[in-house]
């Protein structure tokens, strides 16, 4: 799709079509999917323990992640949530626990309130849409990919989303930032070249460390 006003229209027409679809699925649907995707997260990724680990809080039916984020909570992890500082600048993460200060941010997500501000190792990042090459289709603000463009080395990136939201392309851009993991009910999925396949937990657990070792994650924070 060459031409821009076409590919934003197309976009906005797919996002409005995949939320609706999600939103049209049931709460016990959903509950069900989101803890296929813990299980899938806890047994294919335990070297998240040892890293700072961002995600976000549930919109608009999205994955929740939060049911693992309490677990590696209990296992010393310091887990941190995106805060929109500016409209068209990159997102800040900020520390979270249970009880931390918090406010109203963008669309009425809560997001911390003068805790401390912590670069992720990991970023555990919803979708509303994702590609059959493993690209991500954001809400069109442009805020993670923007966030993810700044970060050096760069985080180990893991897209949460349901099959259902899977599309066949999403017509990638330069200023799209690949994901490298998608994991949804069905299982963990493998990018790479722009293209995705499915792997086991053992398999992942081993290529996530060799990633994350060969951008030396965990980093150092300031």
């Amino acid at each position: 799709m060459e031409n821009p006003a076409d590919l934003k229209q197309w976009r906005q027409d797919q996002r409005a079509a995949l939320l609706a679809r999600r939103q049209a699925s049931t709460p016990g649907e959903r509950a069900v999917w989101n803890d296929a995707i813990t299980t899938w997260l806890e047994t294919g990724f335990p070297l998240l323990r040892g890293l700072v680990v961002g995600f976000c809080w549930p919109y608009k039916g999205e994955v929740d992640p939060r049911p693992l984020i309490h677990q590696l909570r209990e296992h010393g992890t310091r887990v941190v949530l995106p805060a929109v500082i500016a409209k068209g600048q990159p997102l800040e993460f900020r520390e979270w626990w249970p009880g931390a200060p918090m406010k109203a941010g963008s669309l009425g997500i809560p997001m911390p309130e003068g805790t401390p501000v912590l670069l992720p190792d990991a970023v555990l990042v919803p979708a509303v849409g994702f590609s059959e090459q493993g690209w991500r289709l954001g809400y069109g603000g442009g805020y993670f990919d923007r966030t993810l463009a700044t970060l050096a080395p760069q985080p180990l990136k893991i897209c949460l989303a349901h099959e259902l939201s899977r599309i066949p392309t999403i017509h990638a851009q330069p200023h799209d930032i690949p994901m490298d993991f998608v994991v949804t009910e069905a299982g963990i999925h493998a990018v790479e070249a722009e293209s995705m396949r499915r792997i086991d937990a053992a398999a992942c657990a081993l290529r996530a460390t060799q990633i994350a070792t060969a951008r030396g994650l965990p980093r150092r924070q300031k």
